[in-house]
């Protein structure tokens, strides 16, 4: 993967840094140096950008520019993980997060998050520190500023986590359980937003058959005709465009008629298409509820 580069509004974009005061810390204080390419245009590197990311969060929680300009990249990292350790607020904790994903620290993202299940909760974690920091990774990838390594290092210590909350679930279930199959179309793989679908339901004492990531509609149609589902429930992230969507709503339509029909996930967001009428758009937290 080739080294990316930005701009001083790319760097603002991502650290909210305003590109005003990024200059004024280049002059006065040497934080960054940016290259030149051979037109002579400045820019920064993805390593500008964590260093950006780190004194940022410093000098928000205090601590003076002049006071971070004389620490070393080892320092400034030391610092970082000391303060976010011990922080609650969330801004730090997704920061935190981020940092660790970058260096792909294993032990520091895995101690965060479980610090973070302590103060808040499973599922508080999850809605206010996971889910943004997953936004944050997709505009991250989009931009180019992490490879598919650090990419995967994070969404799979989630996931993880979110199986074993799964499994230390005990329903109780009763006359009042519905039956759900979950399962990700083909060629969609990313399934931390299904997961906690299947958290929700088990939680709520439904009955949960969950498929994963990438299964043919063949395989929905043999799972179904063993166990009855109340509730098909998908989800749609980065695979499919509007296009193709709208046809394969349609055919989970007209598969499963006399079901109804769940979806969610990033592009269901903005997707505003007429739905089929067993079809229904809800967040992954709220399956449960139908």
């Amino acid at each position: 993967m080739k080294e990316e580069h930005y701009n001083i509004k790319d760097l603002e974009k991502l650290s909210g840094v305003k590109a005003h005061t990024i200059r004024i810390w280049e002059k006065r204080y040497a934080l960054l140096e940016p290259k030149r390419t051979d037109t002579n245009i400045r820019y920064y590197t993805a390593d500008d950008l964590k260093k950006l990311l780190n004194i940022s969060l410093l000098n928000k929680n205090g601590i003076k520019i002049s006071r971070i300009s004389e620490l070393s990249i080892d320092k400034l990292n030391e610092k970082v993980i000391e303060l976010t350790s011990r922080s609650s607020d969330v801004e730090d904790q997704i920061q935190a997060l981020t940092m660790s994903m970058f260096y792909m620290n294993t032990q520091k993202f895995e101690k965060l998050l479980t610090i973070s299940y302590i103060n808040r909760g499973f599922e508080n974690t999850f809605t206010e520190i996971i889910s943004p920091f997953l936004t944050k990774i997709g505009f991250l990838w989009q931009t180019g500023t992490i490879t598919p390594a650090q990419e995967h290092f994070a969404t799979n210590i989630i996931r993880q986590k979110i199986l074993v909350a799964i499994d230390g679930l005990l329903p109780n279930y009763s006359e009042k359980s519905k039956n759900y199959v979950l399962f990700l179309p083909e060629d969609e793989w990313h399934e931390i937003g299904l997961l906690y679908a299947h958290y929700n339901l088990k939680k709520n004492n439904h009955r949960v058959t969950y498929l994963g990531s990438s299964i043919p509609l063949a395989s929905i149609d043999e799972m179904n005709s063993i166990h009855q589902a109340d509730f098909i429930v998908t989800s749609f992230t980065s695979a499919y465009n509007e296009l193709k969507i709208s046809d394969y709503l349609e055919k989970l339509s007209l598969r499963f008629e006399s079901q109804t029909v769940l979806i969610f996930g990033l592009q269901i967001e903005n997707y505003n298409k007429k739905l089929p009428e067993n079809v229904k758009k809800v967040f992954s937290a709220n399956v449960y509820t139908f």
